[in-house]
């Protein structure tokens, strides 16, 4: 009888373990959890939950590439030079070569897009480890923003300044600046392509098993490439808004930012395998490292190291349920 009456619940947990949503469901109770309890605690206000935007959306944008990459069996370790690089080019651009404003963008998202296109290509036709052919891209990146200056441009063009002051209300005294809402439509557009195009189940596919992807006829190739064009464009146009964060370009910034949007990607639910994983999730994974941030700053008595020692345990928790839930998907086939 106690055979019988445990089988339905096991098998439900079982189940559940399979479930591949399973990571992104406890990252939004982690958050929510999190939220709850900082609330009753620091008395949050009304920005707060905004802020959490306001304040990375940088790394919204770049962990949104990395989704792309992560979600092909990849990894881009070139994040945060692209966006430090990303920075500086645009300064060259606009405060010593006196390049308009939106030409001087366009240029920086090309250069973004084309680097990591290049990695893509080494990876593929050359068969380069990502790991190394995007260490590469880190080096190459940060060693080309010591050459465009060795010392941070403050950007005092006017329409950068207007940008980065501008509120968009939301009612009351809450706000989102552009950057957040930048971020924001990017994860739109980053789950339209990934769930609702060709090109999202192809990335889908080569990361579920690339010889069966070559198998079916897809283009294998042309997919891996694109996905680390598509980071190379997202840490571009990480680069970009946190020139509105910041208003200067610095060879320094963006040093292991790279680290940063892999552990929220891993942290909301994208299998480091490949194959599985949502855009949200990375959205709430960032969400989560920022609520860290906030909480750390509001206690005041925890050194700002603590910030990384939390990220870490996270990365770790979520590592092991990733293991937990690919071990109960092989066992089932």
């Amino acid at each position: 009888m106690t055979t019988l009456s445990a089988s339905p619940a096991v098998s439900a947990a079982g189940r559940l373990l399979r479930d591949r949503r399973l990571p992104v469901v406890v990252t939004l109770a982690l958050f929510l959890v999190m939220y709850a309890w900082g609330g009753y605690r620091y008395s949050f206000d009304a920005q707060v939950a905004p802020n959490l935007l306001v304040n990375n959306c940088y790394l919204v944008v770049a962990a949104v590439g990395a989704t792309f990459v992560i979600l092909t069996g990849g990894i881009d370790l070139s994040i945060g030079s692209v966006i430090g690089f990303s920075g500086m080019l645009l300064a060259q651009l606009v405060v010593v070569e006196h390049v308009p404003l939106a030409v001087a963008s366009l240029i920086v998202l090309f250069v973004g897009t084309l680097g990591g296109a290049l990695m893509g290509c080494m990876i593929h036709f050359y068969k380069v480890q990502p790991f190394i052919a995007t260490l590469t891209g880190l080096f190459l990146f940060r060693g080309l923003s010591l050459v465009l200056s060795k010392q941070a441009i403050s950007i005092n063009e006017p329409t950068v300044s207007n940008l980065a002051q501008y509120h968009i209300p939301l009612g009351g005294d809450v706000f989102l600046s552009v950057g957040a809402a930048v971020a924001l439509l990017t994860v739109l557009v980053a789950v339209v392509v990934l769930h609702f195009s060709r090109f999202g189940r192809r990335v889908y596919a080569v990361g579920g098993s690339e010889q069966s992807a070559l198998l079916m006829g897809l283009p294998v190739a042309r997919t891996k490439i694109t996905v680390y064009a598509v980071s190379g464009f997202c840490s571009a146009l990480a680069g970009l808004v946190f020139v509105l964060y910041i208003q200067s370009g610095d060879p320094l910034h963006g040093v292991g930012m790279e680290l940063d949007a892999i552990a929220a990607v891993v942290i909301g639910g994208t299998l480091l395998t490949g194959g599985t994983g949502y855009v949200l999730g990375s959205l709430l994974g960032v969400l989560v490292l920022g609520l860290i941030k906030t909480i750390i700053s509001d206690e005041g008595t925890l050194s700002s190291w603590w910030i990384k020692i939390f990220t870490g345990v996270l990365l770790l928790l979520f590592i092991l349920l990733q293991r937990v839930i690919g071990a109960r998907g092989s066992a089932r086939s």
